[in-house]
């Protein structure tokens, strides 16, 4: 018989005839058409047959009752009674020791006990800190008397297409499967403030009217078209009409308590690239080194499903996307071959200046770099810009 892709239900039964004819058989070339076999099927199989993974809740009670244990006895695990209902129903996370403590004395292993970011179930409360909710009231995000899980089901209104997915950053009804976004965020982060964040983010980014046609196409040239704003005395509100033009919303919104967030890259309901930032550090160095680098995520990344990325830039991440877009903000801002010639920890005030004129950039901009490529955040702190942005989007 020859041997071929199975590509229907019908071919996939033959196959499956072929192995039982094929298993009690030792010789060679019948052990060799065998594996060929069950691999083609295993692929079939994976193909059309896709297991979602079970959470960290059903991976726990599945080893329960293969070790015939009940609730209470978890409560070592777990602290109380109370916290261990939490968990087994799926309305509390884990924390790092209690995965510790499951894999090392039930032989749970850990990827099954992280699960997906999320809060669970998805119909629970939003749980944003009351902080975070006085806030967005104050920023008059937040309708008389709305709550943040109406807020959350407003962005989907306006945002058709975030609905059915799963953001599992928060209440869940504004949600996106784990392979439509990705987060840099610090582990402190509100994840219920962070959604609300992003629904706000959403609400703002309907309001803005994009040309039909795009001026250029984003990329590495537009990039470095758009640090050389930077040293324009309106450059930071020249850098919202630039991104119009290549059909990029710019949100300002400031982050929320708990966030610990500089922006994020998200797509608008009609697929508009969105570009958000927090401005949580009113600097002139850090706009810019924001805007590019979320402009990098726009440019490269938020697509393939990707619809959202978060980021808190002072949280190290090992992501490839994340040093790719740390890269390309870095080089946008100051080409490698200018850079190389005033890296020197011996450089001053003349040289930042100097520098600046060069790659045609603002000089927060190379203070900035050089404060962090040297570890020296006492020098050049004066010419960062302090306070210089925020204005520009009264």
């Amino acid at each position: 018989m020859k041997i071929k892709p199975i590509r229907s239900a019908e071919e996939h039964n033959e196959a499956l005839e072929a192995v039982g004819r094929l298993i009690h058989r030792t010789d060679d070339a019948s052990v060799n058409r065998l594996l060929v076999y069950e691999a083609l099927i295993d692929q079939w199989e994976r193909s059309r047959f896709r297991l979602e993974a079970p959470t960290p809740a059903e991976a726990i009670k599945f080893r329960m009752d293969q070790l015939g244990l009940r609730p209470r006895d978890l409560i070592p695990y777990f602290g109380t009674k109370s916290r261990v209902s939490e968990i087994l129903n799926g309305h509390r996370q884990l924390t790092v020791d209690q995965i510790r403590a499951l894999k090392r004395h039930l032989g749970i292993p850990a990827d099954a006990l992280i699960g997906a970011a999320r809060h669970e179930p998805s119909q629970r409360p939003s749980t944003a800190s009351a902080a975070a909710v006085q806030r967005l009231r104050a920023l008059g995000v937040l309708k008389p008397r709305e709550t943040v899980e109406g807020l959350v089901a407003r962005a989907v209104q306006v945002a058709p297409g975030h609905e059915a997915l799963v953001l599992g950053i928060g209440i869940g009804a504004f949600a996106l499967a784990s392979g439509d976004w990705t987060d840099r965020t610090n582990a402190k982060s509100d994840l219920g403030a962070l959604e609300a964040w992003c629904a706000a983010v959403l609400i703002r980014a309907e309001r803005e009217n994009l040309p039909k046609k795009r001026v250029t196409k984003p990329g590495r040239s537009a990039a470095r078209a758009l640090a050389k704003l930077s040293t324009l005395p309106d450059g930071p509100a020249q850098a919202k009409e630039f991104l119009k033009g290549l059909g990029i919303v710019l949100v300002i919104l400031e982050h929320l308590p708990g966030t610990y967030l500089d922006g994020a890259a998200i797509c608008r309901g009609d697929g508009a690239p969105v570009i958000a930032i927090t401005l949580r550090h009113d600097r002139i160095d850090n706009f810019w080194f924001t805007l590019l680098h979320e402009f990098a995520h726009v440019c490269c990344h938020l697509r393939n499903g990707t619809r959202l990325i978060v980021d808190d830039l002072e949280v190290s991440s090992s992501e490839d996307i994340e040093e790719e877009a740390d890269q390309f903000a870095r080089d946008a801002l100051l080409p490698p071959k200018i850079w190389a010639k005033y890296a020197s920890a011996e450089v001053g005030a003349e040289e930042i200046a100097e520098a600046a004129r060069e790659a045609v950039v603002h000089p927060a901009i190379v203070a900035g770099r050089w404060r962090w490529e040297n570890g020296d955040y006492r020098r050049f702190a004066k010419l960062l810009g302090h306070g210089e942005v925020r204005k520009h989007f009264a």
